[in-house]
């Protein structure tokens, strides 16, 4: 089974445990712990290569008589890895302080003995009943001031301190019994944060937590402006618990989404630490996000974390390469490193309003997508389908019956390409000369006061995303105060919320030489929420040598005419001055509401080595595509492949002495790609100078560096 394609995992994957460090909770005290059972003499040395297929896995939904033909199953579709544990915990402990891990480190060594690796994940997104009912205080406190119920899963309180004990208690005990298990490579603690509480508790903690960040009263009232509508707070107390449908203060809201991403980093740090403790360094630790999901800020969770991993679901429709490519990018850029697909769509869901199944070949072709933006593994849910329970419709490899799904001869396909690819693979990933710049308070903010309820910040990024992506062939999306020295054009689309820290950053970028594009809405408010001092772009109006005068809400598009053409500003328009010498004018609006007739809609400066640009304008997607096609010229990008026909997507990925192009075939015809040289195909094994590519088709092109 393993060859030299296995070696160097642990650099690539698992990441040397830090140094534990404290947590706001004690820990536990330690009762003894089972006595792990010796793993097979047979057991390998070395974990499956970066590149790996595998499913979640349920053995104990399932009699242990039936593990052996699931687990043949898998090697027949080469899967290479399993998702266990993490919504067992009724299973490891059936009461308080009795646990049974006998049957899962059973499944784990079955299934290591065929070659199939275990991800473990913490259980403490769905506690037993004997918790909640002993322990109710755990119960999460909804936003209407009901608890949760058991029933379902989420229904824990992230800040409790009695449930932060227990679920570092099971954490604890599942790494000293599986920590050193040559079959585990890595953990998943928790599955999809999401619920939060709106308990007293925790209404007191977001107090303490302000007064711990403002330091005072007076500043919090000051840089809140709390004189506005008579908010002002004498006493800590008086501050509430507000969300978006409260329309609480902008500095308030913006403060309790902080501190609801500090409490789950704290709450996942309760578990990582004590996992930390007692696991191998080899053994990665990541937990699975949701892609666009806005609740928390991703960059304060996946700080403590060895990888991030996010949930790919299409849900109702079919792959959108221009959504799905930018959540790939926005994952990897949490970390700046390679990614995992924890989950992903096994045909349809069951959750939408017309679970429709992706066509056949799409399901296949949505995979090498994601292995083209950066992910070393493609996780399936589910491997099959539960008897009961509340996704009994989601799609499966497995029927109820336990045979093969139609789907599952796409995916064993699947698992034999990854394998063939996987030596050109390993060690390789994504490298861009373009960055788009994204912050969760920048979508909050947009998000609280869109102005225009059509105004989607996500959409937003995407429209500037789509035609720069398919241009250059390969894009970061980074937050503002990441490294940019690399990147030849840098553009931030909908930076509402910009602080001192990042702007500074913008400025120094610009000044050695980079291409900064501010897209709309960018640099009005601080860090607090608040809008700047300066108008738009704030502290970078200087630099730019033009601001907004302002901004209009559009009924209807309004014409645009300049260097990109006649096109149209569509739902938003910045009517921007000139202030300094230097800055030039890209497009006018036309005709409109007569504050807009005439005036600019996009200028640029050039300054120094480096330019800036604002672009006021939401533009049609003709406009998008030219000024694209601008941006990467005159800051000198070629494509990383060459050019492709329309609905064609490459990626390349970068190794230490040659290129990775994965190409993908989405625009719903067969497709003939002349190669710009020769190349190796990868998964043909021969050289080519052209490929044929059905709909869904799929090449992976290796080439050495020169």
């Amino acid at each position: 089974m393993p060859s030299a394609i296995w070696k160097n995992v642990c650099r690539l994957l698992c990441v040397s445990a830090a140094a534990s460090v404290g947590v706001a909770l004690p820990m536990l005290a330690q009762r003894a712990a089972q006595k792990p059972a010796a793993a097979p003499a047979s057991a390998p040395a070395t974990a499956p290569a970066t590149l790996g297929l595998g499913t979640a896995w349920y053995p104990e939904q399932w009699p242990e008589s039936r593990w052996e033909t699931d687990l043949d199953l898998m090697q027949k579709a080469h899967i290479r890895w399993v998702r266990v544990g993490e919504f067992a915990w009724s299973r490891m402990e059936p009461s308080e302080g009795q646990y049974d891990f006998d049957w899962l480190e059973k499944a784990i060594n079955e299934a290591g003995a065929r070659g199939i690796y275990t991800v473990l994940g913490t259980p403490t997104a769905a506690p037993p009943a004997w918790l909640t009912q002993k322990y109710p205080e755990t119960l999460r406190t909804n936003e209407d001031g009901r608890k949760a119920e058991h029933g379902n899963r989420q229904q824990f309180n992230w800040d409790n301190p009695k449930y932060r004990e227990l679920a570092r208690d099971i954490a604890s005990r599942m790494a000293q019994r599986f920590g050193h298990n040559p079959y585990v490579i890595g953990w998943q603690i928790d599955n999809e944060y999401a619920a939060v509480s709106f308990d007293a508790q925790t209404k007191a903690d977001f107090q303490q937590w302000l007064k711990g960040y403002y330091k005072t009263l007076d500043n919090l009232n000051a840089r809140w402006t709390t004189a506005y509508w008579s908010q002002t707070y004498s006493n800590w107390n008086q501050i509430p618990i507000e969300t978006v449908g409260g329309n609480g203060n902008p500095g308030l809201l913006l403060s309790w989404k902080r501190i609801v991403s500090d409490t789950w980093r704290n709450y996942q740090k309760n578990q990582l630490d004590v996992i930390r403790q007692y696991a191998d360094p080899r053994q990665f630790i990541t937990t699975n996000l949701m892609g666009w999901f806005d609740g928390f800020d991703h960059y304060t969770i996946t700080q403590d974390l060895d990888l991030a991993a996010w949930d790919d679901y299409v849900g109702m429709g079919h792959l959108d390469a221009v959504r799905n490519g930018a959540t790939d990018d926005l994952t990897r850029g949490f970390k700046r490193k390679n990614f995992w697909i924890m989950e992903t769509q096994p045909g349809h869901v069951n959750w939408h309003t017309v679970n429709n199944d992706l066509d056949k070949g799409e399901v296949r072709a949505m995979a090498w997508h994601n292995i083209g933006h950066g992910a070393d593994a493609i996780g399936y849910w589910q491997w099959r389908s539960a008897l009961n329970g509340q996704e009994e419709y989601h799609g499966t490899l497995l029927g109820a019956d336990g045979t093969p799904l139609p789907l599952y001869v796409e995916v064993q396909q699947l698992g034999h390409e990854m394998e063939k690819a996987a030596p050109a693979l390993t060690g390789t990933s994504p490298k861009s000369q373009v960055a788009i710049l994204h912050t969760y308070p920048s979508f909050w903010a947009i998000n609280w006061q869109r102005h225009n309820k059509y105004y989607d910040p996500v959409e937003e990024l995407l429209s500037y995303y789509g035609p720069l992506h398919a241009i250059a062939q390969s894009v970061d999306i980074v937050q503002p105060t990441a490294p940019l020295s690399q990147y030849k054009l840098v553009v931030a689309p909908g930076l509402n919320v910009l602080s001192d820290a990042a702007a500074k950053n913008l400025i120094a970028y610009v000044q050695q030489g980079g291409h900064l594009v501010l897209g709309q809405r960018a640099g009005m408010k601080d860090s607090d929420n608040a809008l700047q001092t300066e108008r738009q772009p704030g502290p970078l109006s200087d630099l730019l040598g033009g601001r907004v005068e302002a901004y209009y809400a559009l009924e209807h598009p309004v014409p645009l005419e300049g260097d990109w053409g006649a096109n149209t500003s569509q739902m938003w328009a910045e009517r921007l001055q000139i202030t300094k010498p230097g800055a030039e004018i890209l497009e006018r609006y036309g005709k409109s509401n007569g504050w807009l007739d005439g005036e600019p809609a996009a200028i640029t400066r050039k300054v120094g080595k480096g330019r800036i640009t604002y672009i006021g304008a939401w533009m049609d997607e003709a406009g998008m595509a030219k000024a694209a096609e601008w941006m990467t010229a005159i800051s000198h990008i070629p494509p990383a492949f060459g050019p492709v026909p329309k609905g064609v997507e490459v990626n390349a990925r970068y190794g230490a002495d040659h290129t990775v192009f994965v190409l993908v075939n989405l625009s719903g015809v067969a497709q003939t790609i002349a190669l710009p040289r020769h190349m190796r195909d990868v998964l043909r094994g021969e050289e080519a100078s052209s490929v044929e590519l059905t709909n869904y088709g799929v090449a992976v092109l290796s080439e050495p560096h020169k």
